[in-house]
């Protein structure tokens, strides 16, 4: 009998895949240059390439940290957060579950955002837009006091979206050697376009300079028309707020550490599959913009469809300026690419839920598993919870309210690594990233603090408050199923694997830096934010 196959009959993932699945499980990432290229264009203007450059330089330093952490434990699935929990677990109970739980909330929401851009894309070639289905809706309810216009409604884009939910559910549930196989080919199906939208415009020459030139961020004169604005408190104010959306995509390769624990040999294929991936994404989120603005210049960059991102496909077909029909078919490769990333989320987020359920931080019942070893209990609360966001009007904010969590989570994760460092000086590590690379990840999670709590706001007033708000949730749910549930304790295999118990060559080696790294990280937020100027 395969390891594989004991795997699926006492209910656990499968060790069915190389580094290559993941990293082209992983491909899906790329695809997430659609989900905000034309907020980060219509919001910082002429520096919103070199907001991307910047951005993905950022997370491709700090994929090394996460490398190591995810070495450390070979047996372990779900991603970062899980292998950070471990970290974070000796010092206090809450610093894990916070950190699981803003994984989680940072990729599902992925499911919905890109399920909808996809039904937006397909309705931008199926039909006109004056077409009746286009501006039919039934508003359900009013979330106003979120933000102003937000509600919750039903219309073509909430019905065509959960039908490309519901096949990357149908994809998923054959397990993770089925999905790999399925990735490969919508990966090289969908990586084309975008990589043809990247070079092709620099071949041809067709980029005005500029359209590229002078860097400078977005600002409006006293008419309130678009011009070239300063590097004053209200500029950076700006580029910080595209940094801070940017990363939400750029960051996302890390991605590929969640399927350690189906690697078949985890010690090496670790590093292959998050270094493969980040080449992969240096490549994509540094051609596509400069191409994207390149080509549609300050003025394109406005229209209110490139905001949204729905028009962004459409956009991005004329580019190449192959006439309508061969357009059409590259906007259908970006539906593909948009269902490609949604898979990607599916098979990472759901998998933050199986082991954050195993390692008793969520309840029970996501720790299940079907018989191809797919945790198929999680899968389906993904599923239901981005229906619920798929009916929302605005997926910028829902982006935002993510990017909050997604943030927070990357910074109780970069400083992990340098707390497992302390805490398990003799542990083997099968990759062991350098000082210099280990302490850039550090500062730049503090960094990122900063461009969270100077831009976040920019995207709609209260939306740092929010996504911190959505963060405490984890309280009750965390409190539930350990004081509750597991009346105050790790189960005794749950507490071996946390490695909780006393344990040869581990101790609390950190001291009171963890918490100190925390009160800095509250003060960067809010001198960050004090220094806002909208």
């Amino acid at each position: 009998m395969t390891t594989g196959e004991v795997g699926a009959e006492n209910g656990a993932l499968q060790r069915g895949i190389s580094w290559t699945g993941a990293f082209w499980i992983a491909s899906g990432v790329p695809a997430l240059v659609l989900f905000s290229i034309g907020t980060i264009a219509a919001t910082v203007g002429m520096a919103s390439w070199v907001v991307w450059t910047t951005s993905i330089c950022f997370g491709f330093i700090q994929a090394f940290s996460y490398a190591e952490i995810a070495g450390l434990f070979p047996h372990k699935s779900g991603g970062a957060s899980v292998y950070g929990a471990v970290a974070w677990a000796r010092y206090s109970k809450m610093f894990a579950p916070v950190s699981v739980w803003c994984n989680w909330l940072a990729w599902s929401p992925v499911l919905a955002i890109g399920s909808g851009l996809a039904a937006g894309y397909s309705l931008s070639i199926l039909f006109g837009a004056d077409a009746a289905i286009n501006s039919w809706q039934v508003t359900l309810f009013d979330l106003g006091f979120l933000k102003t216009g937000l509600t919750v409604r039903l219309n073509a884009t909430f019905f065509i979206g959960a039908v490309f939910l519901l096949i990357a559910f149908a994809i998923q549930h054959r397990g993770i050697s089925s999905t790999a196989k399925v990735q490969v080919v919508l990966g090289v199906i969908a990586l084309l376009p975008l990589l043809l939208i990247g070079l092709v415009p620099l071949l041809t020459g067709d980029i005005p300079a500029q359209h590229l030139w002078p860097i400078v961020p977005l600002a409006h004169d006293a008419a309130g028309n678009a011009v070239p604005g300063h590097w004053n408190a209200p500029g950076i104010t700006l580029f910080a707020s595209g940094l801070f959306v940017a990363a939400w995509s750029t960051y996302s390769f890390e991605t590929a550490v969640c399927y350690t624990r189906e690697f078949r040999d985890p010690k090496t294929d670790t590093f292959k599959a998050i270094l493969y991936s980040g080449l992969l994404c240096v490549v994509v989120f540094t051609l596509v913009p400069i191409s994207f603005q390149g080509v549609l210049g300050l003025s394109g960059m406005l229209a209110p469809d490139i905001y949204s991102n729905m028009g962004v496909g459409k956009a991005m077909a004329a580019m190449i300026s192959a006439g309508p029909v061969i357009g059409n078919m590259i906007v259908v490769m970006m539906v593909l690419a948009l269902l490609l990333a949604i898979i990607t989320s599916m098979a990472g987020s759901s998998r933050t839920l199986y082991q954050a359920s195993a390692d008793g931080w969520l309840p029970r019942y996501l720790s299940r598993v079907n018989e191809k070893g797919a945790p198929t209990a999680a899968m389906w609360t993904d599923l239901g919870f981005n229906l619920l966001l798929l009916s929302l009007s605005d997926y910028v904010f829902v982006l935002a309210i993510s990017n909050v969590c997604y943030v927070l989570f990357n910074f109780l994760n970069l400083n992990s690594a340098w707390i497992h460092r302390l805490d398990r000086p003799n542990w083997e590590r099968p990759y062991r990233a350098p000082l210099p690379l280990l302490g850039m990840g550090t500062l730049l999670s503090f960094v990122n603090l900063a461009l969270m709590g100077m831009g976040a706001d920019v995207l709609g007033k209260g939306t740092l408050l929010t996504g911190l708000s959505v963060v405490t949730l984890i309280v009750p749910v965390f409190a539930w199923r350990h004081y509750v549930v597991d009346k105050g304790k790790f189960p005794e295999d749950m507490a071996e694997d946390l490695h909780l118990v006393p344990e040869e060559g581990v101790k609390s080696g950190a001291g009171v830096l963890p918490f100190l790294a925390i009160a800095a990280g509250v003060v960067v937020v809010v001198v960050a934010h004090s220094l806002a100027v909208y």
